[in-house]
């Protein structure tokens, strides 16, 4: 039988049931968690309707963000969208072929290049919607009307009040990659 080290923090405590050494919080009282687990319980309800119109969650968010705008530089995409280059250049080829975008060069710097959503990627959207205002319907019905914009209003102010703090890793952000 393997003897229990004074230090093992995998079951929350010590020896003789004393309280684990880690001075850090419960890893499932983690924020970083808890946003993880309510996205992904979102994300949840909105997967089997992305996937019957063959799109990726990424490939999704692309195309929510391109309707908000006219055009768009591939840098300020990738912020907007929360994916790395390597990644976004991906996705938007695969839109490319797809017909569902059109990108040019920049009139302002042929280096640089603008995104646009299409014809065609707008009817998919079209498509799409409708599902996802019931879905959006269903979750408001659950959770409640109420509740569901205190939450994006705290999420909002959440994100504001971390803005300017410093970051120990400067790197983008990337979700779901």
């Amino acid at each position: 039988m393997a003897r229990k080290n004074s230090n093992d923090t995998r079951s929350g405590q010590g020896d003789e049931g004393s309280p684990r050494r880690t001075p850090m919080r419960e890893f499932s009282r983690s924020l970083p968690m808890s946003l993880l687990r309510a996205r992904e319980a979102v994300m949840r309800q909105f997967r089997p309707s992305l996937r019957n119109h063959g799109l990726t969650e990424q490939q999704w968010r692309i195309l929510r963000a391109l309707t908000a705008v006219d055009e768009i530089e591939v840098t300020e995409l990738a912020r907007t969208a929360f994916l790395l280059g390597p990644s976004l250049s991906r996705i938007l080829r695969d839109l490319e072929a797809r017909q569902l975008i059109e990108r040019k060069a920049a009139e302002n710097d042929a280096r640089r290049a603008v995104v646009s959503i299409s014809a065609k990627g707008l009817k998919l959207i079209e498509a799409v919607a409708p599902t996802s205002e019931v879905i959006y319907a269903a979750i408001t019905r659950r959770y409640g009307a109420r509740k569901l914009a205190e939450l994006q209003e705290m999420l909002g102010a959440l994100e504001a009040s971390l803005a300017g703090m410093s970051s120990t890793d400067d790197a983008e952000v990337e979700a779901d990659e």
